[in-house]
């Protein structure tokens, strides 16, 4: 195995990617290989893989053992949970995201593209593009994933034929690009025999792009948070109140997007009260300066309520703050969601109550067609909702932020997560209407 050394590593870019499609597309069999063909294997590993290969008669190592870690998993020979791994090649640094096929696990892929600047979609030659190819797809737009990669797998069981390829990268496309999908990259594999997945193939010279961990390493990765709107969650507020520290009061959280300085005047939300930071604390050392996604405590010249759940922002970049959301959703809980529900939303660090005031749409995966005033939306649906929040929330759009701009509904009677929420436009949605509703007192 090839070994990179720190100088490399430090001077590598980050990538987080994520894998979706189909049951059977053959998930962890690619993932598996770009780990097995990019030397990111160890010696143990494998050895553990094909020894559990050889004991069910398997003439070569399975890969997609080295990322369905659960029993239940290898034992069905499907993903459910998401699996994380992490690579290096001396180009990039990887965080991959393995996640399941199966429509009822659709909710585990949210969870793995929600933090993803890439998702490899992935197609079997032989079916071509289905509902839930185009759920992904749609769930990738939704999350604005800026890059998304077509993969035509097990293109050795249709011949390798380039017009099978050609086709079903077209219709992906279209479909795509009409969902708002800014960059699609079409890439002809067998992950079984490793066509395309880090080496180029010998049985497709009608195709002259990039292999899969090509593309991956020379992907654009343009993101720059630290360039974003100031934005800081209040977690804790440290009050030590020693005879070392009697008056010390900090807020601590992680910085969400942007740089904070010592200096700035700063809004305080949703109470709106202003000061300024006057000193930053970093790992128990003051710093002038603190960045995302750095953990920080930071101290003010006024002594303001303050208290987790308040959101900290430059006092000329702050957001407004409202009690009525309109958000893009996909609903991930076995129970619909009802216009009139009554839910708990989770912003940041702050949790408030709110009603499902109206469900304006529903999208139709097939066509795109939004199916208007559904009144709810079912496990796995993607839709519009309107809320109303019993306190202002600070919220930016998803479109300015996937980190303030999201958001998750939590059933308030056993805490479950009912629903992960965009805030703002997303898909073109209906004319709202008044909502006629019966609130039953929870009239904010």
């Amino acid at each position: 195995m090839s070994t990179i050394t720190t100088e490399e590593l430090s001077a590598t870019t980050l990538l987080r990617f994520a894998t979706a499609g189909s049951v059977d597309d053959g998930k962890s069999t690619l993932v598996g290989r770009l780990l097995h063909d990019s030397k990111s294997v160890l010696a143990d590993q494998l050895e553990a893989v094909e020894r559990v290969s050889a004991s069910r008669g398997q003439d070569a190592p399975d890969l997609a053992l080295l990322t369905d870690g659960l029993r239940a998993e290898r034992e069905q020979g499907i993903t459910i949970d998401v699996a994380y791994r992490y690579f290096a090649t001396p180009r990039r640094r990887f965080i991959l995201a393995d996640t399941p096929g199966h429509v009822q696990y659709t909710r585990n892929m949210v969870t793995g593209a929600s933090t993803a600047e890439l998702t490899v979609i992935l197609v079997d030659a032989r079916n071509g593009v289905v509902e839930q190819t185009r759920r992904h797809a749609a769930i990738a737009a939704l999350l604005r994933v800026p890059h998304v990669v077509l993969a035509v797998n097990k293109m050795d069981l249709a011949g390798y034929q380039e017009p099978v390829f050609a086709a079903i990268a077209e219709e992906f496309t279209a479909y795509a690009t009409e969902l708002g999908v800014p960059e699609v990259t079409a890439i002809p594999i067998s992950a079984l025999v490793g066509d395309n997945v880090v080496d180029p193939s010998a049985h497709m010279d009608w195709y002259g792009g990039p292999t899969v961990l090509e593309h991956l390493e020379t992907v654009p990765v343009s993101h720059d948070l630290t360039r974003c709107h100031a934005r800081l969650p209040v977690q804790y507020v440290i009050r030590p109140q020693s005879t070392e520290h009697p008056d010390y009061r900090g807020y601590a959280g992680q910085i969400a997007a942007g740089t904070f300085r010592v200096g700035d005047e700063i809004t305080v939300l949703p109470s709106g009260r202003s000061t300024t930071i006057t000193g930053i604390d970093l790992l128990g050392k003051p710093v002038d300066v603190a960045w995302t996604p750095q953990s920080v405590t930071l101290l003010l010249a006024d002594d303001i309520d303050i208290s987790r759940g308040d959101l900290i922002v430059p006092a000329k970049d702050a957001p407004a703050t409202t009690q009525d959301l309109e958000a893009t959703v996909c609903h991930v809980a076995d129970e619909p969601l009802r216009v009139g529900h009554r839910v708990l939303l989770k912003h940041g660090t702050r949790t408030v109550k709110a009603i499902v005031k109206d469900i304006p749409s529903r999208l139709t995966l097939d066509d795109l067609s939004l199916h208007p005033h559904p009144g709810r939306l079912s496990a796995n649906d993607i839709g519009r909702v309107t809320l109303r929040t019993a306190e202002p929330l600070p919220a930016d759009t998803y479109a300015d932020s996937r980190r303030t701009g999201s958001f998750i509904l939590i059933n308030p009677n056993d805490g479950t997560t009912l629903t992960a929420g965009m805030v703002g436009e997303s898909f073109a949605s209906p004319d709202p209407v008044d909502d006629e509703a019966d609130d039953d007192g929870w009239d904010f």
